[in-house]
């Protein structure tokens, strides 16, 4: 985390005199949030010099942001955190909480009297470009400044539209109807870091490893597999990681259901970012189990024994012998 450091007079010029300076505070939630905008924050301080052609700071911080169940802004918490750093002149939050509003994904949304702007991370999509982040960020500097202070070339995003609240003043980004949903569980999944949960079930690695390698020893396995069409044992192994999946939801609570009605596509959202979540690290698994039973059996079983007992040269059983151990 980058100090902040206190900023000369030159910085909090008011805005109704011209524009020379700015000091600009990046805050995202620890994960990948804080991980991408430090992986952003030199480009977009050039990015904003060079759109503004004024002295430019931007610092980074790491600060968890709360939202409350209906994804609306807890504005305690947020003036709570925007005021430990006085000397920005511009806030944008960036959270790793997927935000929904009139039925479509909160991509962002600006609070211009608080000089704050709340990025949604999960909204971007599971692949989200450099560009497309820093074109959202810029974006939102631009909503937070007067008119006359902005930037041209970066007014509005090309897949996307403003749109403000005259009660409240805000304004918000939405996602596009047809796509933004799918691009939010994607989003979702990947914010859940998969891979890396995978990773936590090394316990349940070691156990699936010693029953699935009963398969090498176990000549019935090797003639099951033979006789076993390609498709089928696809199938096999599909099911074994559905019922998998399905027991890791009923054991651990995992299948959420909606408390309000208005809450009923939020929680599908995130029941559907689970399953999938749930998929790949299973997946992992067993591919993981594949690789280590193959490689195993090579070591184990000799070529001429094999041949011998299935009549014929034959792998197949190393993908099901998984299937056992995943069950």
């Amino acid at each position: 985390m980058s100090a902040i450091r206190p900023m000369p007079a030159l910085w909090r010029t008011p805005w109704t005199k011209a524009l020379v300076a700015m000091h600009l505070l990046l805050i995202a939630d620890p994960g990948p949030p804080s991980r991408r905008v430090a992986a952003i924050k030199d480009e977009f301080e050039e990015l904003l010099r060079q759109s503004f052609s004024v002295d430019v700071h931007v610092d980074t911080c790491t600060e968890t942001i709360r939202v409350q169940a209906d994804h609306q802004l807890e504005m305690s918490t947020l003036d709570s955190i925007v005021d430990r750093y006085p000397s920005a002149d511009l806030v944008i939050m960036f959270t790793d909480i997927p935000r929904h509003t009139q039925d479509k994904p909160l991509i962002a949304e600006v609070l211009p009297d608080r000089k704050v702007a709340v990025v949604s991370n999960p909204t971007l999509g599971a692949l989200t470009t450099r560009r497309r982040l820093l074109k959202i960020f810029m974006s939102c500097t631009n909503q937070l400044l007067p008119d006359g202070h902005t930037a041209p070339k970066h007014s509005l995003p090309r897949w996307g539209q403003w749109s403000s609240r005259a009660d409240s003043g805000r304004r918000t980004l939405h996602a596009h109807t047809f796509t933004g949903g799918t691009r939010l569980v994607l989003g979702m999944t990947m914010a859940n870091e998969p891979l890396r949960m995978a990773r936590k079930l090394s316990r349940a690695l070691a156990a699936a490893s010693a029953t699935g390698a009963f398969g090498i020893f176990y000549s019935s396995i090797w003639q099951m597999s033979h006789h076993l069409s390609t498709a089928r044992l696809i199938s096999i192994g599909l099911i074994a990681i559905a019922v998998m999946v399905g027991w890791l939801l009923t054991v651990n609570g995992l299948w959420d259901r909606p408390s309000r009605k208005r809450l009923v596509q939020v929680v599908f959202y995130y029941n559907l970012s689970t399953v999938l979540t749930l998929i790949i690290c299973v997946g992992a698994l067993y591919i993981l189990l594949v690789a280590g039973i193959l490689v195993g059996s090579l070591i184990v079983i000799d070529p001429d024994f094999m041949a011998q007992t299935i009549h014929r040269p034959e792998a197949k059983f190393t993908w099901l012998g998984p299937r056992v151990g995943v069950r």
